[in-house]
């Protein structure tokens, strides 16, 4: 149904309900309100000076209209309750004038003043309120009014026929009320009582029907579309055994999670996710292994050059007779058409890069897996430009920022997760210290015995450059600082994201070969670096970052068996910055975070299923999402499931998959 179908609807209004992201009828009844006002009559013996006020009366004269100027002016009339006769202003609200007449019953909102006897108001109700009034409230603009919304909201659904997707037997299981009744009551409630009840069978619907699109994503992903691989675990043993340290039981699971993936006929999508330093990059590199042996070739995408090239030294010093070609934006002309000729012929076994990897010009004879690392999940503009090229590979995420079951129910729905809990033995968890800015000299002092003892430190600012606006700590600054400080018994060095990335590794190796030992740098030392002797992170405003930001840097250090140190320098949000002194558990800290933080912005742009509820909240509606996430899998398996009734669901799916 068209908005211009709707009564009382013109081409203007039309253009700013489109500004709100409504096109259609539809689009306007999912419109629900943001939050709900209770209106109710305050206890005038109870009532202060300066307190809200909702009260009913009598209008006693016709208003006074003052103008100020053309976009300002106010109303003023007395108001009789029945108690005492109050004066009331209320601003641009000169359309009310003509019915505000004497004798007129009306309810006002707003804030008494009781030396003055008189009520500023928000709003006027015309009408006395006997019980409590529910009015909804919607996300509008300067252009559209919420109540004129509210209008069109009501007028709309006296035409509409609402579709409704529950089955039949969880209405009965949960004695939920129709979709048409909840949607009327969520926008026109007349009590508490009725308008929860409405909210859950929608939040319901809501979530059920997610979960069925990632259920159904789930079993279509599974029905055989993998390479075929024939590969004996007793080869993956043989390297395992050969490797210089043992697996934790959760890295052995893991690699044994990923091997049956890979050969079964089904194509892998899964993620890895472990804490910091809990050794998910040698996991990766077996996975790689077990890739090669199969005779495919395999690609490891990193987020930046720094790790990419770390990665390279590091597996060929594992597998030191496979041909790995490492291939980044910026190369030599030369170089970059002979590691793309490798590539081509299949003479590269793994290939190790940036983004780079899937560009449009390289070719690969025969890609089986495909890698990302860290930061960013293989996004659907990625896996296209491979499918474009003929090739479905398998896939594997690493994400070193532990999920909380929340995000990962909901994140990562349609992917099979292993988790590495246990880290490798041997290492010492990292004293986390939270200190004022008025404790610097004795975080110098701690600074100064580490350096003493040989061993090398972070120094992280937020900022890169010095801002007028903002009085962080920046790079440059902290220089200087560090230089007055330590410059005449230490190097120190700057990196920052602004840097040319041939600037940020000449600066990255002369640390890690111990050339520097103070390192001043912004969030880029964040990913991956791996620099056993530094021992100890120094992070400047500590407050700007998220927990699990601030874990992740704090991973830099304590990569040995060395006491470890994370200096957090903050006046603020001590609070908060105190879970990291208490735990270094990467996946306590992140459903603290979560708690802290709610879902933010960490669900981004889903690649399949839809994050973008009207109604529920994935961390407020937790309890709800589980019980629809069983209630949705023991449906889609069931006879009530009709491909044809829940359409909307394949097609979205299809669309997923085509683009998968």
């Amino acid at each position: 149904m068209k908005l211009s179908d709707i009564k009382g609807l013109g081409p203007t209004t039309e253009k700013y309900l489109n500004e709100l992201g409504i096109f259609n009828a539809e689009d306007l009844i999912n419109y629900y309100p943001y939050r709900y006002e209770i209106i109710e009559n305050t206890d005038i013996d109870k009532l202060e000076d300066g307190d809200k006020i909702v009260v009913g009366g009598i209008c006693e004269n016709n208003p006074n209209v003052f103008r100020f100027n053309r976009k300002l002016n106010k109303m003023t009339f007395r108001l009789n309750t029945g108690r005492f006769i109050a004066r009331v202003d209320i601003f641009n609200r000169i359309f009310l004038k003509d019915k505000l007449t004497v004798g007129t019953p009306i309810t006002v909102i707003g804030k008494y003043d009781q030396k003055h006897s008189s009520i500023t108001a928000s709003d006027i109700k015309f009408g006395l309120i006997e019980e409590t009034m529910i009015e909804p409230v919607y996300h509008s603009s300067f252009k559209i009014s919420s109540s004129k919304i509210s209008k069109l909201i009501k007028a709309s659904l006296e035409k509409i026929k609402i579709k409704d997707y529950l089955p039949g037997s969880v209405c009965q299981k949960y004695k939920f009320i129709s979709k048409d009744e909840a949607i009327k009551i969520a926008h026109n409630p007349k009590d508490k009582r009725s308008l929860n009840k409405a909210l859950k069978r929608l939040k319901y619907e809501e979530l059920f029907n997610f979960m069925l699109k990632i259920n159904y994503l789930k079993d279509r992903k599974k029905k055989g579309n993998g390479l075929k691989r024939k590969v004996s675990y007793s080869k993956v043993e043989k390297i395992i055994n050969n490797l210089p340290f043992e697996l934790t039981k959760d890295q052995e699971k893991s690699v044994k999670d990923i091997y049956n993936d890979l050969i079964s006929e089904n194509r892998m999508n899964r993620l890895l996710q472990g804490d910091v330093g809990s050794g998910k990059t040698i996991v990766a590199f077996i996975a790689l292994y077990i890739n090669y042996l199969s005779g495919y070739q395999g690609a490891l995408m990193a987020p930046t050059e720094i790790l990419a090239h770390q990665h390279v030294l590091n597996i060929k010093r594992l597998l030191p007779n496979l041909n790995i070609v490492f291939l980044k934006g910026k190369m030599k002309t030369k170089e970059k058409r002979e590691a793309k000729e490798l590539i081509k012929e299949g003479k590269a076994d793994i290939i190790i890069g940036t983004h780079a990897l899937i560009s449009e010009d390289v070719e690969y004879k025969s890609l089986g897996l495909v890698i990302t690392d860290e930061q960013h999940r293989f996004g659907v503009n990625q896996r296209g430009n491979l499918k474009n090229k003929g090739m479905t590979p398998d896939i594997l995420y690493m994400s070193a920022t532990p999920i909380p079951r929340t995000y990962a129910l909901t994140l990562y729905g349609d992917m099979d997760i292993s988790s590495i809990r246990t880290m490798p033995s041997g290492r010492k968890p990292v004293k986390t210290i939270l200190k004022k800015n008025k404790d610097i000299k004795d975080v110098l002092y701690m600074m100064l015995d580490e350096i003493k003892k040989g061993h090398q430190i972070y120094v992280v600012a937020p900022l890169v450059e010095e801002s007028e606006k903002i009085e962080l700590e920046d790079t440059y600054k902290l220089e200087e600082k560090m230089n007055k400080a330590f410059g005449k018994i230490c190097k120190i060095g700057v990196m920052h994201g602004k840097m040319k990335p041939d600037e940020k590794a000449n600066v990255m190796n002369e640390f890690k070969e111990g050339k520097i030992t103070i390192l001043i740098s912004t969030t880029v030392i964040e990913v991956g670096v791996d620099v056993p002797n530094a021992t100890m992170m120094v992070i400047f405003d500590s407050f700007r970052f998220g927990l699990s930001a601030l874990h992740q840097l704090r991973g830099r250090v304590g990569r040995n068996s060395l006491d470890s140190y994370c200096i957090l320098l903050s006046d603020r949000e001590t609070k908060r910055l105190n879970v990291l002194t208490k735990t270094n558990d990467g996946f306590k800290v992140s459903e603290e975070d979560f708690k802290l933080r709610g879902g933010g912005d960490i669900f981004g742009t889903r690649q399949s299923g839809d994050m973008n509820f009207k109604l529920a909240d994935v961390k407020n509606d937790y309890d709800l999402l589980l019980i629809t996430k069983e209630d949705s899998s023991r449906f889609i398996k069931s006879k009530e499931f009709n491909e044809e009734k829940y359409s909307h669901i394949k097609s979205s799916v299809e669309n997923s998959l085509n683009q998968d």
